[in-house]
């Protein structure tokens, strides 16, 4: 595979490929960049990797490099030339060519023995949050994902309590994940170029989660509390046991005046658990 951006568009032109921006179509063309990926994930033979949207297989090669096997989603057929060709040296991978939001991963995996399961992906803009919150809705047991993802998406993704980033999103992956910035990836590193520069984000999973009584009422509660994220919880809640929400706030120095984006995952936890006592009294 050749990574300079002069080969690597020669092979697209030679194959009269067409970028399609309804697919959020974006190569790296990098190849310190994605070494430097690839380094970062620490893959090893024991290692089965996912990898949504391989495009025009880049990353696909190193990956192959590093892992036991690589499963690839990709929605855009006219790529299979493409892939075959850059991907001829290797035999541990499969590509299929579906849409990756629509495809029973887990039955997928079934055909596969690992140790170690990772998500590694240059992942289109446009469905950045759905395919992690598929990942984690789809109850798919990831050890690792290492993503490069647009610059704002990412920086929501690691935010903490109290910084405006911070959302019900940022709480449901703290809860699943440790998540923190690996690398700061520029636009120019792209065909073609995105408008925005990108980084790479960690997700470890976490091996001991936070107790909590109900997970549906956890998640509820998550998303109606930032339902108007400019409101309080008094406002935002106001169908809630206010009083059982006080009773944690107070422990905390807070009350019901309070946004949400000041309050951490922890503390969310245990009023989702206090509310949960008294829901049947």
């Amino acid at each position: 595979m050749e990574y300079s951006p002069i080969k690597m568009q020669k092979n697209l032109n030679n194959k009269n490929f067409n970028f399609k921006k309804n697919f959020g179509q974006n190569f790296i063309i990098d190849e310190n960049i994605i070494n430097s990926i690839v380094k970062k994930s620490e893959i090893d033979r024991n290692t089965l990797v996912l990898e949504v949207g391989p495009g025009a297989g880049s990353l696909t090669y190193k990956l192959c490099e590093k892992a036991k096997y690589v499963l690839c989603y990709e929605i855009d057929t006219t790529l299979k030339e493409i892939l075959s060709e850059n991907l001829k040296d290797y035999d541990n991978y499969e590509i299929k060519y579906q849409d990756f939001l629509k495809s029973n991963v887990k039955e997928d995996l079934k055909r596969y023995s690992y140790e170690k399961l990772y998500v590694v992906a240059n992942l289109p803009y446009y469905i950045t949050t759905p395919i992690i919150m598929k990942l984690i809705e789809d109850n798919i047991d990831v050890d690792k994902i290492v993503v490069m993802v647009q610059k704002e998406v990412g920086n929501r993704f690691k935010a903490e309590s109290g910084s405006k980033d911070y959302s019900s999103l940022s709480i449901f992956l703290k809860y699943y994940f440790k998540v923190s910035k690996l690398m700061d990836i520029s636009k120019n590193v792209f065909i073609p170029k995105p408008k925005v520069d990108s980084i790479v984000v960690e997700f470890k999973k976490n091996k001991s989660k936070l107790y909590l009584e109900n997970k549906e009422l956890f998640f509820k509660l998550i998303r109606d509390s930032f339902k108007q994220k400019r409101k309080t919880l008094r406002n935002n809640l106001k169908d809630y046991n206010l009083g059982k929400i006080e009773e944690v706030l107070k422990k905390y120095n807070m009350d019901l005046t309070i946004r949400a984006e000041q309050i951490s995952l922890e503390i969310f936890v245990e009023i989702s658990n206090n509310l949960n006592k008294y829901r049947h009294i």
